[in-house]
């Protein structure tokens, strides 16, 4: 969900070339795969506005049914299933998986995406609203706000200029 992203002067997208997925994931990516990814990042990022009422302008124009449709598509397009191996006589769990490289990663995202969503975080899920900030965080600690530190202190700033600025 947080390949894109804001500072700033403006809202960067890490993935707008097939490059930049390719260097986002670590493995081989085509015009296919980059359209895949960004229909899922997009399905994520309204499911994550749905779930955090989220009411950035970013947020906004969300489509739960297609996002729900795009996420299974995604978790379905690599098979993923256990398999036994056996190393220095013990024995050890190793996921066997069908498709592309491409395919997995994105069937991957897409079920930890699941969890995510239906889990028990879910309730942890937050949209950052520091100033500009387009990201979404999960809440790990009572008194966390914001996404990172540096969206904290520019909420701050903003905050102390508009009390001593009127």
């Amino acid at each position: 969900m947080n390949t894109v992203w804001a500072n700033r002067s403006q809202l960067h997208d890490d993935l707008t070339t097939v490059g930049g997925l390719r260097e986002f994931l670590g493995v081989p990516a085509d015009e296919a795969d980059l359209e895949a990814f960004l229909a899922l990042r997009r399905a994520l990022r309204d499911l994550a506005g749905v779930l955090t009422e989220d009411t950035r302008p970013i947020a906004q124009d969300r489509d739960l049914r297609r996002a729900v449709a795009e996420v299974n598509r995604a978790a379905r397009s690599a098979p993923r299933w256990p398999q036994l191996t056996v190393h220095d006589g013990e024995l050890l769990r190793h996921n066997e998986s069908e498709g592309s490289l491409a395919d997995r990663e994105r069937a991957l995202i897409a079920a930890e995406a699941v969890e995510l969503f239906t889990g028990q975080d879910r309730v942890l899920l937050r949209a950052c609203h520091a100033p500009g900030c387009v990201l979404y965080f999960v809440k790990d600690h009572p008194r966390r706000e914001w996404c990172s530190p540096s969206c904290g202190n520019r909420a701050r700033a903003a905050r102390h200029y508009r009390r001593n600025r009127g």
